[in-house]
Formats: structure tokens, sequence, C-alpha cells
């Protein structure tokens, strides 16, 4: 038996399960590509199944650069200080303005801190291809679904030097499969929500035959508990992964957030938080 409670933090719609197991979160973002009958999945296998078994009790993160973020705000590139690697939001820009924002963050991280770009599927391919062969300079891990479809991906993946990460386009075991036969990515970004669960998201990466690295769907503590229990039972993790997003929401349930220190995650005694009552009745909503 599962009990649901619906919240609105910030404008949007959260909906926490309550079960046996745990919790679970079913919080799809507007305009991504997040069905809600995936997320739906995934909030009732944490709340009823639970997780699989670690392999790791430490994950590494990375910062997070959003696309609006001033690189000018001293506090707020503070925030970017830390962690083994930074993702840098590109794609909403003109070329010319991502790679004077890429090249300013590789001036404040240093040359030993890893550096990624996410473009969300936003570029055609000529300009993907044009502007990583820009980038390149920078020394990225890789550039995170510079356009939209697996066959683009693979056609810049052919033109570029860099690795190449494929996200929203990966929503299923069979796509995958089509990531792997195309040989269309170097790299899988696994986001909890939109894949189904955490068990399901092993399998797609199972069959992708790629390096994975876990982001969130910026939710809750509750969300980022699944992304962190997916980053544990992943049989290898080569690359900080993108859980330290609690900043980009506008509240949180529980008094206990998954926040990094020195760049991890943790999973101990504490893990994962429960909501706080007290946040769940200043969230809640009618259902």
């Amino acid at each position: 038996m599962t009990v649901e409670h619906w919240l609105r933090i910030g404008g949007r719609n959260v909906l926490l399960v309550e079960g046996p197991a745990g919790w679970g979160e079913c919080s799809p973002l507007p305009r991504y590509p997040c069905t809600v009958d995936a997320a739906r999945a995934a909030a009732e296998e944490a709340a009823t199944q639970g997780w699989p078994a670690p392999v790791r009790s430490v994950v590494p993160v990375n910062g997070l650069v959003p696309a609006a973020a001033s690189l000018d705000d001293e506090h707020a590139c503070a925030a970017w200080l830390g962690y083994p690697s930074v993702k840098v939001k590109v794609g909403r820009g003109t070329p010319d303005e991502d790679v004077n924002r890429v090249a300013r963050v590789r001036d404040l991280i240093g040359p030993t801190v890893g550096l990624r770009v996410d473009a969300n599927g936003a570029w055609d391919v000529e300009t993907a291809v044009a502007t990583l062969t820009r980038l390149a300079r920078y020394d990225l891990e890789f550039a995170e679904q510079p356009v939209a479809s697996l066959g683009d991906l693979r056609a810049v993946r052919r033109d570029v030097a860099m690795p190449i990460a494929a996200d929203e386009c990966v929503r299923s075991v069979a796509d995958a499969q089509r990531l792997r036969a195309t040989d269309a990515a170097d790299v899988l970004v696994l986001k909890v929500q939109p894949l189904g669960g955490v068990r399901a998201a092993l399998a797609i990466a199972d069959a992708a035959g790629v390096p994975a690295v876990v982001s969130s769907m910026y939710e809750t503590s509750i969300g980022l508990a699944a992304g962190l229990a997916l980053a544990a039972a992943l049989p290898a993790l080569p690359f900080a992964c993108g859980l330290a997003t609690l900043a980009e929401i506008a509240g949180d349930v529980t008094a206990t957030p998954l926040q990094p220190r020195h760049g991890v995650l943790t999973i101990d005694a504490a893990f994962p938080p429960p909501p706080s009552s007290e946040l769940l009745a200043r969230y809640a909503v009618a259902a």
C-alpha cells in the first residue's frame, strides 16, 4: 500500500509516493522529455521495492553553471568551485557567447578540474561541429546532447575530437541498443525519472555499452536520492554525476537536504533523507 503526497514547489507539481520501502518522487519538468508514466514508475519503484544494493558509498558530483548564471557574480562563481568537474549549460545564446562562457569558466576553475558542456539538443549538426571544434581547446570531458537525435549525434561524433554524450534521445533499451549499434555516443547520461526507475536505468546503461553518468531532473532530495542510488549501483562510474542541483529548485521536503560536501555525496546511515512533516504540510496541495 502506498500514500500519495501532492505538493506545489516553486510553481512545479511534485508527487511524493510513500510506501513500505521508502519514498519516491514523480515531478516531470515542463517541456522536458519525461512522460508522467515513466516518472510515476520511478516513484513507485522507490516506494515499494527500494533500490539495488550499492557497489560504492561515495559518488563524486559536478558543479553546474546554469544558462542564465552571471559569470561576473563572485558569490555565484564561488559556488562552482570545489567540485571535481563543472558543467556549463550552452545553446541558449550565440556560439560566440557560448565559447566565451566556457572560456571564462575554465579560467575560474583552473586547468585540473573537469569541464563539460550541455546544449540540451539546441544545435544543428553544422553549428555543433563548428562550436565544439572551437571549444576543444578548453579540454572538455564531453559534450552532452549537442544535437537532438541519435543520428545527428553520430554525425557530430564523427567530425569532432571530443567525446559526445547522449541524454534526451535515449529513453529505452531499444534506444540504447541503437546507440550502441551506430556508435552514436561515447557516454550515456542517465536520469531516473525519464527512464522509469533505477533498475530500468541500469538495464538501459547495460544495453548502451558505453560509460554512464547520472544526472538529476532538478528534483527534491527524495528524487535526488534515487539518482544517488543509481550512481551507487552502476558497475563503473568514471565521471562525476550531476546530482548537486538542489540550489536550482525553490524548496525541499527534508530537514536534511541531500547536499554534497567536498564535491561528493555519500550513502550513510542518514540515507535516504526522510521528508519533514512540517515541510510536507507547507507545500501540500489537494490531489
